[in-house]
């Protein structure tokens, strides 16, 4: 998943794909731990990871993941495009999970059938252990991941220039979610450093 700024490389990659050796910073890059000065790319560390507080573009899965409970409820700074996808693939593979063992839990429980005068319906009567613990994890799970989810939206957007709160543009019936989405798929831009905060840890 490409999210790089057009004719940039990702942070710590040489154009031809190889890894700048230790010790030395590619040119116009900063030593790690220096605040970069507005519209530079972030320093990078001796492992090529640009810092907690930027955006690391070009991000692998697993790094991805990592980061996102890293970064649990930081609102500041920005996210790539292939920290914000990767999650949620990461995500939606999760509750697929989950649906499945709640599935199976209602499938095997005890049911009874229920008739309102016009139609009647399979009610469960008595659920399996399996349901109970499909539906504490589902809850679990959403409760957990609920205030960084929030978190990375709001930084994906300041990585494509807009402020945090147009994340409650979503909250618009019909339109919100088609918006934001176009908004979420936008490529990065350079401005949005300016929701960078470098003196954060």
């Amino acid at each position: 998943m490409s999210d790089q700024y057009p004719n940039q490389n990702p942070y710590g990659q040489q154009p031809d794909g190889g890894q700048q050796p230790y010790g030395q910073q590619p040119y116009g890059q900063q030593p790690y731990g220096q605040t970069p000065q507005y519209g530079q790319p972030a320093p990078t560390g001796p492992n090529g990871e640009p810092p907690l507080w930027a955006p690391w573009y070009g991000i692998s899965f697993g790094n991805a993941i990592k980061r996102f409970f890293g970064k649990y409820a930081r609102f500041d700074g920005r996210a790539s495009r292939s920290e914000f996808w990767w999650w949620y693939l990461a995500n939606f593979i999760v509750y697929a999970v989950l649906y499945t063992i709640l599935g199976i839990g209602g499938a095997v429980s005890e049911h009874r059938t229920v008739s309102t005068g016009y139609s009647s319906a399979s009610v469960i009567e008595s659920p399996s252990p399996l349901y109970v613990i499909g539906g504490i994890l589902l809850v679990v799970w959403s409760l957990a991941i609920l205030v960084p989810s929030i978190a990375l939206a709001w930084r994906r957007l300041h990585d494509g220039n807009f402020a945090g709160p147009f994340f409650f543009l979503g909250f618009i019936p019909f339109v919100g979610g088609i918006i934001l989405l176009v908004m979420y798929l936008l490529p990065s831009k350079p401005e949005g450093a300016r929701f960078d905060q470098p003196q954060r840890v």
